[in-house]
């Protein structure tokens, strides 16, 4: 298993107990720490715990996670961010479990449930993303499903390594998204995703208008970013699904004085997504404002930018 961290607090000490009083077995735990300057001294001395300190110029999404794959030999390896609660004791047996069930999936992701203090409008959206049905996906769910075919999440993912590599791991560079990208890659090589949706963590964030702008533009560059997996598949139209769906719940709620909070994040949103899409097209210093990535930016920008 590994585990990214960033300035972890009592939530991840909470998160490892709850790991290790998990029913299937769990080999080891390595702990990729983005240095600063307190890291908790109890995880340091955890048995079976492994924790590697990196600066944060080494942070990547994809090139910190592979290197996660090379401190492992394990067969299936699991990911996790640091504010990922397990819900109960059979989170990492129903996880892999569609893995044990069929060599062909590559990947399984759990299901995601609002945390303790999480506003209605996140409640929602984390029931539209991750719903009560499990689903094992392929290449054949393109017409139905559209881009949520690609859908994966490494907030809790469990990988069959020898697809990974087969695949090439992941892209060493990327500002976000890195789970989507290796997902696409499994399905268009005839491999197949699952949704364990048995497997369960609590986690959710009360998003900010702003914070979705940069979290949508990082998305939108990701996206352009990798033309051979998202070229032709269009997103808004889920997200307009999404925002549909949202305001029918509110107003079966009664909630009608949320409809405007839900329309300006919404348009936040988009807006970002549309300005990603665009960013080659901005000057260096105008996309350091709309990305929540600042340090992806400060590594080699020319890379991405063209001017």
């Amino acid at each position: 298993m590994v585990i990214l961290t960033h300035r972890p607090d009592g939530r991840f000490i909470e998160e490892l107990r709850r790991i290790r009083r998990q029913r299937f077995p769990i080999g080891q735990i390595y702990v990729i720490n983005t240095r600063t300057e307190v890291f908790p001294e109890e995880v340091e001395r955890m048995s079976g715990v492994s924790v590697i300190h990196i600066q944060p110029e080494e942070f990547d999404h994809g090139g910190t996670r592979d290197m996660g794959f090379a401190l492992s030999d394990a067969g299936i390896l699991v990911f996790m961010t640091q504010d990922a609660l397990p819900a109960d004791a059979e989170m990492i047996g129903e996880l892999v479990k569609p893995l044990f069930e069929s060599k062909l999936v590559g990947v399984s992701y759990a299901r995601q449930l609002p945390a303790k203090g999480c506003d209605i409008i996140e409640r929602y959206t984390r029931s539209f993303n991750y719903p009560k049905e499990g689903r094992v996906k392929g290449l054949e769910d393109l017409p139905e499903m559209g881009i949520k075919t690609f859908f994966c999440s490494d907030v809790c993912s469990a990988y069959r390594r020898e697809i990974y590599q087969e695949m090439g791991g992941f892209t060493r560079r990327t500002i976000f998204n890195e789970d989507m990208v290796m997902a696409a890659k499994m399905i268009k090589a005839g491999y197949r995703v699952a949704y364990a949706a048995n497997s369960r963590v609590i986690h959710s964030h009360n998003y900010t208008g702003i914070q979705q702008f940069k979290r949508n533009f990082d998305l939108a560059v990701s996206q352009t970013d990798h033309p051979e997996v998202f070229a032709g598949i269009r997103s808004e139209s889920e997200g307009i699904r999404m925002v549909k769906n949202t305001a029918g719940y509110l107003i079966r709620r009664g909630k009608l004085h949320l409809l405007p909070t839900l329309l300006y994040k919404s348009v936040c949103k988009y807006m970002g997504y549309k300005a990603g899409q665009k960013y080659r097209k901005m000057p260096l210093w105008m996309v350091k404002k709309c990305t929540a990535s600042k340090a992806y930016w400060e590594k080699s920008p020319e890379i991405n930018i063209y001017n």
